[in-house]
């Protein structure tokens, strides 16, 4: 499955749209992570508890989007965003969405 923030793919051609596709993940820090970065945030540095922990919720979001976008018989995901946010105080959540299409040569 070709996966793209962009609307078109070079050289090749757009057969069908099938419609708008989405994924998305919201991960629980738990307490000891949230200590931790707490700390770092303090005395500066990266957080690398919550970019483990946003790379996976993008990976899950992505393989959603991907999912729902085969069961329509798409070969391709265009026009693809990613949006992050904070749910409540500890909670992630990755969004991903985009176009399913049907692109031959």
């Amino acid at each position: 499955m070709l996966v793209s923030t962009t609307p078109t793919v070079e050289g090749k051609r757009i057969v069908r749209y099938l419609g708008l596709v989405s994924g998305e993940a919201i991960m629980g820090a738990n307490l000891f992570k949230d200590l931790f970065a707490g700390i770092r945030d303090i005395i500066g540095g990266r957080s690398a508890a919550y970019e483990k922990e946003l790379r996976r919720a993008k990976e899950i979001a992505i393989n959603e989007m991907v999912e729902e976008a085969e069961k329509l018989g798409a070969n391709a995901v265009l026009s693809v965003d990613l949006d992050y946010e904070t749910v409540g105080q500890s909670m992630l959540m990755v969004s991903a969405s985009g176009t399913a299409v049907v692109v031959g040569e």
